[in-house]
């Protein structure tokens, strides 16, 4: 049993989607034989050029009926693929859509020299690998011929002899053999049409930067997204019980008054505690995603963070119209921390916040008067680097000047979608 299932498979396996494989070669030597005979017009209208002038105006016809026909071969080629092995060749990409860049684009010429001058080679070896397919199942039969036809039908009488077996026997080896050589061929096509009838080398790097691009804006829209569930949460969750907290330890202080010293600085020292932790949880949400940015935008987000701080800062927002909810995330991150640093780091006595748009680009600059010598290059420095992370992440470009002395001004420029 387990040699009958050997047998089985040592026969079988040369055969498993060779019919699949030999219908391409099939389907496709129509394809690749169609433009040869413009070419060999060509060819002879080249030649009769020589001995008469008037062929000369000739000469260019052949090459305007292959490139008239180009497009309708590579849609034959990528039907064929895809119906009989189940390939999509990738479509490269447009080069414009007026007549003169796509007859002048490379994707175009690519189709042509694949038509004009790997087609025939293709149609050949097609030829060699269908010849010996059919000589292979003419000779392994050939005992079924010798019986089914007609004495005088034969072109020959082998009859039952010894060099009829040879021939079955020499048509068994060739059965064997198509498959392979329909596998080379089949591959050998396959990475030629992929080459020429598909995107180049370089639209492939192309786009794979698009789709890269896209699936990173994506992972930024989704934690901008996670960024503003986890401050709804914390602002109706956690905040709310926290306030009801506050609120019930502050009545308890007014109500109780005959409480003993120790349980009164027990319950005073909760009651600051809880307020504490309120103002915690109020920054650490503007630090996510403010409620009032995404209700009422930059200029009302970035005047409040203004107004907190301890020294003066002038707010100018010039929008026209409000950019994207992540784009504008990022700007009040950045303008948010970078006025942090000022506070913390920069020794400053005001500074100064623009906002404007500019055709697609969103420019935020963040200025002080303070003692300079910002770097973005040392490591947990002023979270300069942090900054400059942030805005790379939706492809947008950072730079900090801030000379020893001062003042420091932070420049960003973040692209918003038409």
């Amino acid at each position: 049993m387990q040699l009958t299932t050997w047998l089985r498979l040592v026969a079988g396996r040369p055969f498993r989607g060779a019919g699949h494989r030999t219908a391409l070669v099939a389907a496709g030597l129509p394809l690749h034989l169609a433009v040869v005979p413009l070419w060999l017009w060509l060819l002879g209208v080249t030649a009769a050029s020589a001995r008469t002038p008037a062929a000369v105006a000739v000469t260019p016809l052949p090459v305007l009926l292959t490139v008239l026909m180009t497009p309708l071969l590579t849609a034959g080629q990528r039907r064929r693929y895809r119906a009989l092995v189940g390939k999509d060749l990738p479509r490269p990409a447009v080069d414009g859509t007026s007549v003169v860049r796509r007859l002048t684009g490379r994707a175009l010429w690519r189709h042509v020299g694949y038509h004009a001058v790997a087609g025939p080679l293709f149609a050949v070896l097609d030829l060699v690998v269908l010849a010996v397919w059919a000589a292979a199942l003419v000779a392994a039969s050939l005992y079924v011929w010798i019986w089914a036809l007609p004495t005088q039908w034969r072109v020959t009488d082998l009859g039952y002899t010894t060099q009829a077996a040879y021939i079955t026997v020499g048509g068994l080896a060739l059965l064997f053999l198509g498959p392979r050589l329909t596998d080379v061929l089949v591959r050998l096509e396959t990475r030629a049409a992929e080459v020429l009838l598909g995107p180049s080398r370089t639209e492939k790097l192309a786009r794979r930067v698009a789709d890269l691009a896209e699936s990173r804006a994506g992972v930024v829209d989704a934690a901008d997204a996670e960024r503003r569930r986890i401050e709804r949460d914390l602002h109706d969750g956690a905040q709310q019980r926290l306030v009801a907290l506050a609120v019930n330890l502050g009545l308890a202080k007014a109500t109780l008054g005959d409480l003993p010293e120790e349980a009164r600085k027990v319950l005073d020292e909760a009651h600051r505690e809880a307020k504490e932790a309120i103002t915690e949880l109020n920054d650490l949400v503007r630090g996510l995603h403010p409620a009032v940015l995404e209700d009422r935008g930059l200029d009302a987000a970035l005047s409040g963070v203004a107004a907190r701080l301890p020294i003066p800062v002038r707010v100018a927002v010039d929008l026209p119209r409000r950019p994207s909810p992540t784009v504008e995330a990022v700007a009040y991150f950045v303008v948010s921390e970078a006025l942090t640093n000022v506070v913390k780091h920069a020794q400053a006595s005001r500074a100064d916040v623009t906002v404007e748009r500019i055709g697609e680009t969103l420019l935020v600059v963040v200025a002080d008067d303070g003692a300079g010598g910002a770097d973005l290059a040392v490591a947990g420095g002023t979270g300069l680097a942090g900054l400059a992370q942030r805005v790379a992440s939706v492809d947008g470009t950072f730079s900090c000047r801030s000379p020893a002395g001062g003042p420091t001004v932070v420049t960003v420029e973040l692209p918003c979608a038409p």
